[in-house]
This record gives structure tokens, C-alpha cells and sequence, in this order.
């Protein structure tokens, strides 16, 4: 069973963040979580915050199931452009140059792998017959 979090319109470039969430995609959770609490990029705690979350989240879908026996993995992690503010700043010679605070949104979708695995090995039974 997966589970996602989605943070919107964090104030960091989406090109800082995907930096970050490139080490996890594919991780292990308890791996991607102490990747990025010893990262020094500031979009590391942000990232970590959310991972939490969505374990957060598996966790009230799944209240019979403990967290150390599920085999929790990264399935995915997107991080897309958000909404940008638009400044200006004095330029010489009177002239002005635009600055773009660009902003992003995260998405964590994290998922049990032996179920993923037994998914995967039903289709290929289906297909054969």
C-alpha cells in the first residue's frame, strides 16, 4: 500500500531541491532519512520533513501493520516548479534588472516493497497463461 505527502510552494529553485531528492529516489526510508539528515543543503531538512510525513501518512492506512516489519522504499520523488515572485532591483544607468524567486512544490511517494514484488509476480503469472 503506498502513501504520498506533497508540500507546496517552498521558497527554494526547484533545481537546489531536485538535487536533494535525486539521492533518495529508489532508497530504502531508513536509508533516505539518515541520507538527508546529514546532508548540509539547507532543501535536505525540507525533504526530510516530508518523508516523515508520508510515513505519517502509510502508517493511518496501515494500523495493523508495524513499520519495522513493512520494507518501506522511496518509490517516487518529484519536485516541480511552483508559483514565482517577480521583483526588480536597480540596475546602473537607471535601468532595472528583474529577479525571479522561484519556489516548488515536493512530492514523496513511498511504498511497501515485498508488496510491490507480489504485484509484480502475479502479472507475470497472468500474462503466461
Amino acid at each position: 500500500m503506498e502513501a504520498r505527502a506533497i508540500l507546496r510552494n517552498v521558497p527554494t529553485s526547484p533545481r537546489k531541491m531536485r538535487l536533494v531528492a535525486d539521492m533518495i529516489r529508489g532508497q530504502k526510508v531508513s536509508k533516505a532519512l539518515a541520507i538527508l539528515k546529514f546532508q548540509p543543503q539547507a532543501a535536505s531538512s525540507t525533504l526530510y520533513k516530508v518523508l516523515l510525513s508520508a510515513v505519517a501518512n502509510w502508517q493511518q492506512t496501515n494500523e495493523d501493520a508495524k513499520i519495522e516489519d513493512a520494507d518501506l522504499f522511496v518509490k517516487t520523488v518529484f519536485v516541480d516548479g511552483g508559483r514565482m515572485l517577480k521583483r526588480l532591483r536597480p540596475a546602473p544607468q537607471g535601468r532595472a534588472h528583474r529577479i525571479r524567486k522561484r519556489s516548488n512544490h515536493i512530492t514523496i511517494v513511498i511504498d511497501d516493497r515485498d508488496l510491490v514484488a507480489i504485484g509484480a509476480d502475479s502479472e507475470e503469472n497472468n500474462t503466461k497463461s
